[in-house]
């Protein structure tokens, strides 16, 4: 199993792939960041990219890496394993952006879970994907799930399933999303354990594109609140979540520590100079 280690800011380009009207898509080039890799690519890369995935087959995951998924994966072998082993990681954070110029290897906007999954949800109900919505709280799925099918006339959310992430319910749980077989499953069970699930099942789900969306469906529901718009553009919205959920506070604390982190580990990387 891969091993947390020495970040460096390597950047690279995969070439091009073709999407579906024969459009070139460049795979999107990555850095570094405390040795996770995160991919660079704007909110409408990410949106062609996952469907680019479903339109030629094959089975992807998808993350959506923030600071405290890169703290999380430094002391978690799995985790750091399954990050560095998907098919498409965005910067689902502004520190992600910031800690990118740290090694050289800038990230050119922040991605937000939110704003992808409601995209996708215009996508889907464009081009016919279908969809299943796992995990969040009781009855979060089903209202997200109702609030996109009005907002996306056509969208086909062909099935939302709560559940939990434990291994003994997996069995059940890729029965149940198999007899329905979705293009996308947007998992909801929260970091790590969402992308944990998702690298452990993907080999015996009958889908195209999985991706862990976090607190998503709490958000399209209004459960929790979202920061205003120009909130989101100042870079502190995860401020305004901390004042909104306070109970948060202890997981912020990744915050500092990965900037700190980020500075020390880029200032002694040799290819960061």
């Amino acid at each position: 199993m891969a091993q947390p280690t020495k970040a460096v800011a390597a950047v690279h380009s995969a070439g091009d792939t073709r999407g579906h009207s024969g459009s070139g898509l460049r795979r999107p080039r990555s850095a570094r960041i405390l040795g996770v890799r995160v991919d660079d690519v704007t909110n409408r890369e990410t949106v062609d990219l996952i469907g680019h995935f479903v339109r030629t087959g094959g089975k992807h995951q998808v993350a959506t890496v923030n600071p405290e998924f890169i703290m999380e994966a430094t002391r978690n072998p799995e985790f750091f394993e399954t990050l560095n082993s998907t098919s498409l990681s965005f910067p689902d954070g502004i520190g992600v952006v910031y800690a990118s110029r740290l090694y050289g290897a800038p990230i050119r906007e922040r991605v937000a879970g939110i704003d992808i999954v409601r995209a996708l949800a215009g996508t889907a109900a464009a081009e016919g994907f279908t969809m299943f919505f796992l995990g969040a709280g009781p009855g979060i799925a089903d209202r997200a799930a109702e609030i996109l099918r009005a907002g996306h006339p056509g969208l086909r959310i062909v099935g939302t399933w709560g559940g939990s992430p434990s291994p003994s319910e997996e069995e059940d749980i890729c029965t149940r999303i198999n007899a329905v077989k979705p293009d996308i499953l947007l998992v909801a069970y929260g970091a790590p354990r969402q992308d944990l699930w998702i690298s452990r099942n993907l080999h015996r789900l009958e889908i195209s594109v999985a991706m862990g969306v976090g607190g998503t469906f709490d958000f399209i529901t209004g459960v929790s609140r979202r920061a205003p718009a120009w909130v989101r553009r100042s870079g502190f919205e995860w401020l305004h979540r901390l004042g909104s959920e306070p109970w948060r506070w202890r997981r912020m604390l990744a915050l500092p520590r990965f900037a700190v982190r980020c500075v020390l580990d880029s200032l002694s990387s040799p290819s960061s100079r």
